[in-house]
């Protein structure tokens, strides 16, 4: 070939070209696994071989890999595709990923004449259900039905809880006529509950009260468990005298209330506004045998202090600290944030400063910006400026400090004719620079300076 055209080129005087129609063309990942169309060849080696080369695995190109896969019915390879996703460690394997890949296992197994059962079809609603796809959970309902899988009660509760998170109410009533109708299925609790607590949201309070008399029917005496969801349930329709029928049955029919019974109960109390009765029934806790918990009393502690009555909840809280019970920064910021909306600046005050004497016992709390700022600003513009260099102090190992905070400071110094340039060196040497708001401040020291 050569030749030949080195003989063309001095016939002619004329270089030429040679032009191919034959381009290659880039090669990635899905040109070189999508036509592997013989079900028994291995995705996972040409995946290993890929990564060996030292080339990338891009993950929007290995769901396209799998869709596409699971698309022309090559479920084994499209699964193989999943599980090398899952183990590689590449990529984080979510819940998407998970109900893909049961899918994956189903499709396998009725492919292969294996028998299933409702379980794996669970899991893959369940998963639907966190990923918020609630739209694709009656299908896979439909899908069982199709295949001759019989679904169960808890196939049937998830569907039901499925058109209620879509307010499809006749969507919920039309699954729950036909989970009715079947001869295997042995209704529960459960699924009436669930199916009250949808009206409840959809505001049909008769249905829902209705469905709640079913659910207390089918309860096992020693199901707690019931008696709290329905305590629950009740209490958001503001039913308080079936909250505390339902306690009393609970009471008698349990040998003892555990803690989580009594949290139940007191929550649901505060819900109603019936705060006097949270207390007498936290007066009955302290005197049972029940391990400590924290989180019971500050039920009816976050109850006051929602309702306003910021007084009780700081006695209740300083009644815990006097009989030596540990607590937790967070309720006391919570409390202090209450009090400044009261205008009790004093009160607040004295609440975050415990709340931040706690703080090394707490990990994770940071006080509220706001009330820090609303604080710090008052302390500023009512009190000294020491009262308020103090209190930035206390901050410190528990926020950053930043210019906001050293306005306030240089505002308070200048009211008070102090000297600024110390101040001025700390806010350099928190690496906070001056902007033009800083100016502005430092104008109105000039006069006191000269």
């Amino acid at each position: 070939m050569q030749l030949n055209r080195r003989v063309f080129q001095s016939l002619t005087g004329i270089t030429c070209r040679f032009y191919h129609s034959d381009k290659r063309k880039k090669v990635t990942l899905y040109s070189k696994i999508s036509p592997l169309g013989d079900p028994n060849y291995s995705v996972t080696n040409e995946l290993d071989e890929w990564v060996c080369k030292g080339k990338k695995v891009r993950f929007a190109e290995l769901q396209r890999i799998i869709l596409d896969l699971r698309k022309r019915k090559r479920f084994n390879q499209a699964l193989e595709a999943s599980e090398w996703m899952k183990s590689s460690g590449i990529f984080t394997f979510s819940s998407t990923e998970h109900a893909v890949q049961l899918d994956l296992i189903g499709k396998m197994m009725q492919e292969k004449g294996l028998s299933l059962s409702s379980v794996a079809f669970n899991d893959i609603m369940s998963l639907y259900t966190k990923t918020g796809e609630y739209e694709k959970i009656p299908e896979v309902l439909h899908h069982m039905k199709e295949i001759g899988v019989c679904p169960d009660n808890l196939s049937y509760r998830i569907c039901i809880n499925s058109y209620g998170a879509r307010s499809d109410i006749e969507g919920m009533e039309r699954v729950l006529i036909e989970m009715e109708n079947q001869s295997y299925i042995v209704m529960d609790w459960n699924t009436y509950a669930a199916v009250a607590n949808i009206y409840v949201k959809s505001g049909l309070d008769d249905k829902a009260n209705s469905f709640l008399k079913k659910a207390e029917a089918k309860i096992d005496n020693k199901e707690g468990l019931g008696y709290n969801y329905l305590i629950s349930v009740y209490s958001r329709l503001g039913n308080k005298d079936e909250v505390i029928r339902l306690w009393f049955l609970e009471k008698s029919a349990l040998k003892r209330c555990i803690n989580r019974d009594y949290i139940n109960m007191l929550e649901s109390l505060v819900r109603l506004d019936a705060l006097e009765e949270a207390e007498q029934l936290l007066k009955e806790w302290e005197t049972s045998d029940n391990c400590y918990d924290i989180r019971v009393p500050y039920i009816v502690i976050i109850g006051y202090i929602d309702k306003k009555l910021y007084e009780k909840a700081e006695t209740m809280l300083e009644d815990l600290s006097t009989k030596g019970k540990t607590l937790t920064p967070n309720i006391w910021g919570r409390l202090a944030a209450g009090y400044l909306d009261k205008g009790k600046f004093e009160s607040a005050v004295k609440c975050i400063k415990v709340a931040l004497s706690l703080k090394k016992d707490s990990k994770g709390w940071k006080p509220d910006p706001k009330v820090i700022m609303k604080i710090l600003s008052l302390l500023g513009e009512n009190g000294s400026a020491n009262d308020a260099e103090s209190f930035l102090s206390s901050l410190r190992p528990v926020v950053s400090v930043n210019r906001e905070m050293y306005h306030v400071l240089l505002k308070s110094y200048i009211a008070g004719g102090k000297e600024v340039e110390r101040l001025l060196n700390s806010m350099r040497a928190d690496n906070i620079d001056e902007n033009e708001e800083t100016k502005v401040i430092l104008e109105e020291y000039k006069p006191i300076s000269s």
